[in-house]
């Protein structure tokens, strides 16, 4: 099956699509780097590079649609809608004009015979007011309203922690098939804990190093490190009484009660934010193990490794090493986890 592909990032979420027999033949990014990884990780697609709701780049990506394409994958990005964007009332969210991008995939649908589509975001992506032909719905509302006359249509909010992915990751699905077609839902799975899944891998410390690809400590700074040590796995070090996060000049560090926070060994990991490489962002820092002295191991973010690991990437993936490990981290951030992809793609009948 020949897909094609809009607001395609660096093709993360794409990487298992092969083993389903989809083949996604034309993509389309705006940033060039995150367009150049692409290209590098599927050669085999057309890249269109550059912004979709420009006429020049948007004609040009709809005259390389091939006319067997069956399948369109649309994952505009959810920073506009996310809850740890700055969009934090409805009319900044309904304002971002990033979260109007829906339109060209409307458009793509209109012009063309694409027999399945799947559209995906964060959760609250479906409640954006979206002005399309002098009309104004929530997301959801407009995509029926557009095309419930020619399309099944099914929309779920489904957790990567429920498909066999050790990472809760919720997430907003459009599926929506021609009526003469089946795609079924996916199939749930056993959740699988951060005990489970990176458990057995080599304790680290910031800075060291294992034997096992990709699995390095990033390095933190001193005031960071001294703060997590005394943080129980599970809990944030604000809650210390004394080793809290400080600042160069000793003062208290300002923070959210998920902040300088280590996960818990008997849950999936939470989402993997752009941010994963910062140990004072959002629910960051390695669980770690009581040690004899009373202090806690592994004060630092996850490695490459475990990052790929809970977010269903093959731990030994040779990505293009000329990229840092910040930009890696960035791009997985704003993916669907392949193996959600895989599982999602899965129900379509003819596959």
């Amino acid at each position: 099956m020949k897909a094609i592909s809009m607001f395609s990032s660096a093709g993360i979420g794409e990487l298992d699509l092969e083993k389903l027999g989809i083949q996604v033949v034309l993509s389309n990014e705006l940033l060039p780097k995150r367009a150049e990884f692409y290209k590098k990780v599927h050669p085999n697609s057309k890249m269109i590079v550059g912004d979709i709701t420009n006429k020049k780049i948007f004609d040009e990506y709809i005259s390389n649609i091939p006319d067997d394409a069956k399948l369109l994958i649309a994952t505009p990005p959810c920073q506009g809608a996310s809850t740890l964007g700055v969009n934090k009332q409805d009319k900044d969210l309904n304002a971002d004009l990033r979260n109007q991008l829906i339109i060209e995939v409307f458009k793509i649908i209109e012009q063309k015979e694409i027999d399945y589509i799947l559209i995906e975001n964060v959760p609250r992506y479906l409640d954006v007011l979206i002005k399309y032909n002098d009309i104004v719905k929530p997301t959801k509302e407009m995509v029926y309203e557009l095309f419930s006359n020619k399309y099944d249509i099914k929309v779920d909010i489904f957790n990567a922690k429920d498909f066999g992915i050790p990472q809760s990751r919720p997430r907003a699905v459009i599926r929506m098939c021609k009526k003469h077609l089946i795609w079924n839902a996916p199939k749930e799975q056993r959740e699988i804990t951060l005990k489970e899944a990176i458990g057995h891998l080599p304790s680290l410390e910031s800075g060291e190093t294992s034997n096992l690809k990709h699995h390095s400590a990033k390095m933190h700074n001193p005031r960071e490190i001294l703060c997590m040590k005394h943080t129980p796995s599970g809990q944030s070090a604000f809650k210390n009484d004394f080793y809290y996060p400080r600042k160069e000049n000793g003062d208290k560090v300002k923070g959210f009660h998920n902040t300088y926070k280590r996960m818990k060994w008997d849950e999936p990991a939470p989402a993997r934010t752009m941010n994963s490489g910062n140990i004072g962002s959002h629910n960051n820092v390695h669980p770690g193990r009581k040690q004899a002295d009373g202090t806690y191991s592994d004060a630092r973010v996850l490695t490459l490794r475990e990052l790929f690991i809970v977010s269903s990437i093959n731990p030994d993936w040779d990505y293009p090493e000329e990229y840092s490990d910040t930009f890696i981290r960035q791009i997985i951030g704003e993916s669907v986890p392949p193996k959600l992809m895989f599982e999602i793609l899965k129900g379509i009948s003819n596959v």
